[in-house]
């Protein structure tokens, strides 16, 4: 056995020795198909199932002792209540037992199975999710301690919820709240089943972390609401969902009852880790009215700028350890090494000023497909996107052809860099500052 890590040990910590350097491997699952849409599987995509081991190898290799990975649901779950562990029950045990790696699982990611009508909204959902979770729970707990009960909240009711592009498919304010409410009763109860299993599991909650800038003075109050929404999931998850919160009139008016909310805030409770992902170039939004006179919106400020102000902010309203669970650039090697650089500091200027930022997350490690491929006609290879610390070698349309790993990868200059960082965290992000009240002690090593 290569590996030299315990499963079970906490990883997070506030000293610069303890610092979790991590990267992931895209796992979008949105599967159902209907007229103009794709089934959009990025294991199956760029080859994942065939060539796992070769992928972890590679992750094992950069040295990072952690991993974001997700499990296909639909896969292992083909019927309700009927389980196939076959194909994870390879993976794991090499990841961890093989590799050493300590994987922070995506039990959901994005995508339902095919069987609960209408996904998200099916009001057995928060049920099925939660035995899902259990089951899984109870199988590989001796391997698995670290969970991201749902990737992304608001991403998940953008798209299902807001602009009707993923199943099930509703439109506007009203669905977007109905999706959030779903994933919210979901990921309580996943929660509550995970820990029924293992009362030491973690729950590392994963949002899309955003900006909201206005370009007028006459939209500022609009931005705020925008960054309210945002924070709409972890406002509910935490109990901060109250009736004086800035959005309750606006939940109100889209047929929401408070009972409903309370009856989810009412379960709340403090995060255990909160993960922020950031995407420079798309992150932070710009509110504007455009020539026709209507509120629209622009990338803005696609240098990050607003980085650290963000965490600092996230963290003061919630007052936990904070990782970041995904980050990384679209361009060129040069500037997506200038943003590891930028962003990298940034976390150590924040721990020099006590705010716990405990680890930090290049994500995706290879390339991905774009989602734009399920909506589109074109070749796999049109939607290729490069965010990664590898890049595929040759056609994405070639990927099942069952070459050599040093001829399917090419790796970029960011793998030296990240193993420079990993090889002196002190440097890189220094200690958290002690004299402020640091994280449980149930989770962070003094």
């Amino acid at each position: 056995m290569e590996g030299t890590l315990d499963p079970r040990r906490n990883i997070f910590g506030p000293r610069a020795q303890d610092f979790v350097w991590a990267s992931g491997v895209e796992n979008t699952f949105v599967v159902q198909t209907r007229k103009g849409h794709r089934s959009l599987d990025e294991y199956e995509l760029m080859g994942h199932y065939h060539f796992w081991r070769e992928d972890l190898r590679l992750a094992h290799d950069i040295g990072f002792r952690t991993l974001r990975w997700g499990v296909p649901w639909y896969k292992v779950e083909p019927k309700q209540g009927e389980f196939d562990w076959s194909w994870t029950d390879q993976v794991l045990p090499y990841l961890v037992e093989e590799l050493g790696i300590i994987p922070i699982i995506d039990l959901m990611h994005y995508g339902c199975p095919q069987w609960p009508y209408k996904e998200f909204i099916n009001k057995e959902y928060p049920v099925a999710v939660a035995n899902y979770a259990k089951a899984f729970a109870e199988r590989y707990k001796s391997l698995v301690r670290y969970y991201t009960p749902l990737n992304e909240p608001v991403v998940n009711a953008i798209w299902c919820g807001k602009r009707g592009v993923w199943p099930p498919y509703l439109k506007g304010d009203s669905g977007y709240i109905r999706i959030m409410l779903q994933l919210a009763r979901g990921i309580q109860n996943t929660i509550d089943a995970i820990k029924e299993v293992d009362p030491d599991s973690v729950m590392v909650h994963v949002e899309a972390t955003g900006l909201s800038r206005a370009a007028s003075e006459e939209l500022h109050a609009l931005a705020v609401e925008d960054t309210y929404k945002n924070n709409l999931c972890f406002d509910l998850l935490s109990g901060k969902l109250v009736k004086d919160h800035p959005l309750t009139s606006w939940l109100i008016r889209n047929g929401i009852s408070v009972n409903e909310v309370k009856e989810i805030t009412d379960r709340g409770r403090p995060f255990e880790i909160l993960g922020l992902n950031f995407y420079p170039q798309w992150s932070t939004q710009q509110l504007y009215i455009d020539s026709k006179g209507r509120l629209a919106y622009r990338a803005h400020e696609q240098d990050g700028a607003g980085f650290g102000t963000m965490i600092h902010d996230l963290y003061d309203r919630y007052q936990c350890p904070i990782m970041i669970t995904e980050t990384s650039a679209f361009g060129s090697d040069d500037l997506r090494a200038k943003w590891l650089n930028t962003s990298v500091s940034t976390v150590k200027e924040l721990r020099e000023k006590g705010v716990p930022v405990l680890g930090y997350t290049w994500f995706p490690m290879f390339t991905m497909i774009d989602w734009r491929y399920r909506f589109g006609r074109g070749p796999k290879d049109q939607y290729r996107m490069e965010l990664g610390l590898y890049k595929l070698n040759g056609a994405v349309d070639n990927i099942a052809e069952d070459a050599p790993t040093s001829q399917r990868w090419q790796s970029t200059a960011l793998i030296d860099k990240f193993r420079t960082l990993m090889a002196d965290p002190l440097t890189a992000v220094g200690n958290v500052k002690a004299d402020i009240p640091q994280p449980s002690a149930k989770l962070v090593s003094a």
